[in-house]
């Protein structure tokens, strides 16, 4: 059974030390995200302005970067 966590479109706005970025939602809210796992492994840049997507913590504050569009 798969958890239905939703998944959002976002800009990097930020770059921050040890893989966390800044991104505006769709929505307009900011959160902070980290890089995904299979992202660091493949070494994928992320750059400020790129299109990414985005899987919500279900509790809340965070996001992790699953894609880059």
């Amino acid at each position: 059974m798969e958890n239905a966590i939703p998944e959002v479109q976002g800009v990097v706005e930020e770059a921050l030390p040890n893989t966390l970025f800044r991104v505006s939602l769709e929505s307009g809210e900011v959160i902070l995200t980290y890089l995904a796992g299979k992202m660091r492994l493949h070494r994928i840049k992320v750059l400020v302005g790129d299109k990414v997507l985005v899987k919500l913590d279900p509790y809340g504050g965070k996001g992790r970067i699953t894609r880059r569009l």
